[in-house]
């Protein structure tokens, strides 16, 4: 026998920040799912059309669910917001990007959780754990777990600790009672769709992926649009605005996990710091962090479009040595990629004087 308050207690000592309980029900706000798709906002990612179905009922994961346990985890650290730095030469880097994989350090811990629970429940337990990896709309059951509501910039807020969350989960067979959903409390307060560089929030709780920075720089495999570059700024992987602007993290909680904390190389580096290191560097400063999702290819054309946004001296210099034969070509294959060489001479021709 396995209760609620036991398997919260038991996911606060794994470490987890909040645990709540979903049902497993035709949750009304599921549906809208296949109406982004077909507004065309999925974009490149052609998976959520394959999934569609599975992601409208986790039944379609686990016949048998009966519960929804979701889990949240804090990876704030104590760094500037991107709004906070002025200097267009910084290379912006979203926050759940900067330590350790979330996939695999909070996906330890769920499974973990999920481990204890079939250990407890018998032998007709079935459980699922899942860190943004699977078929599951997890901010629509983690709202209605009651861990936090999704905000006009379609993130999921919670009013003590904001919105710098990872959200895992457990699907399960146990018949857990459910926790009471968390109500919407962003009022009139339109920060987030106003801030937004590029225009990807067109309307409250609705992203169109295709204008957002996060999957212009990580989820777009090809060449960024030249129409979008100027909006790309100085962001190489992610962005992080729409909740930086959040009153709700004015005084977000903080994390003292080591798992979080930023690897050197891309701690508040500059835009020509990171051009200039070898492929070899890059790589395994991204190794085992949620950046191998993009690669070194994808940041190199991102950097590019970067420096050629800067309007800094330097960045030309540096863009102009950049070529087949040169040292930095020979450190660096990744600038021999036509996709990459195109994004090098559109910056280039943006710096030329």
């Amino acid at each position: 026998m396995v209760t609620a308050s036991q398997v919260k207690a038991r996911a606060s000592e794994l470490g987890f920040d909040l645990c709540g309980i979903a049902p497993v029900e035709s949750l009304p706000e599921l549906g809208f799912l296949q109406t982004w798709i077909d507004r065309g906002y999925a974009g490149e990612m052609a998976y959520m059309a394959r999934t569609a179905d599975r992601r409208a009922d986790v039944r379609a994961v686990l016949p048998g669910a009966r519960s929804v346990v979701m889990l949240a985890t804090v990876y704030n650290v104590d760094r500037p917001y991107s709004t906070e730095r002025k200097a267009s030469a910084e290379a912006r880097i979203a926050r759940y990007a900067w330590g350790d994989d979330y996939h695999d350090v909070v996906g330890a811990r769920t499974e973990a959780l999920r481990g204890w629970m079939a250990e407890r429940g018998g032998p007709t337990f079935e459980g699922r754990a899942y860190v943004d990896t699977g078929p599951v709309q997890e901010r629509v059951y983690a709202q209605h777990a009651g861990l936090g509501w999704i905000g006009k910039n379609t993130c999921l807020i919670n009013g003590e600790r904001g919105s710098w969350l990872f959200l895992s989960e457990i699907i399960c067979t146990l018949d857990l009672p459910p926790d009471d959903a968390s109500l919407d409390q962003c009022g009139s307060c339109t920060l987030c769709l106003e801030a937004c560089p590029t225009g990807a929030l067109p309307e409250p709780w609705v992203l169109d992926a295709t204008r957002c920075l996060s999957y212009l720089t990580i989820e777009l495999k090809g060449a960024v649009p030249e129409s979008q570059r100027e909006g790309v700024e100085s962001h190489v992987f992610g962005c992080d605005i729409c909740q930086d602007v959040c009153p709700w993290n004015d005084a977000a909680a903080q994390s003292a996990d080591r798992a979080w904390w930023p690897r050197a190389l891309f701690d508040q580096t500059s835009l020509l710091d990171l051009w200039q290191r070898p492929d070899a560097e890059l790589r395994s400063a991204m190794k085992e962090s949620a950046m191998t999702r993009a690669g070194v290819k994808r940041l190199r054309r991102n950097l590019a479009v970067a420096l050629g946004n800067s309007g800094d001296p330097a960045a030309r210099e540096a863009l102009e040595r950049a070529g087949p034969g040169s040292d930095p070509a020979e450190a660096a294959p990744s600038l021999d990629d036509p996709m990459v060489a195109e994004h090098v001479v559109w910056a280039r021709r943006k710096l030329a004087p």
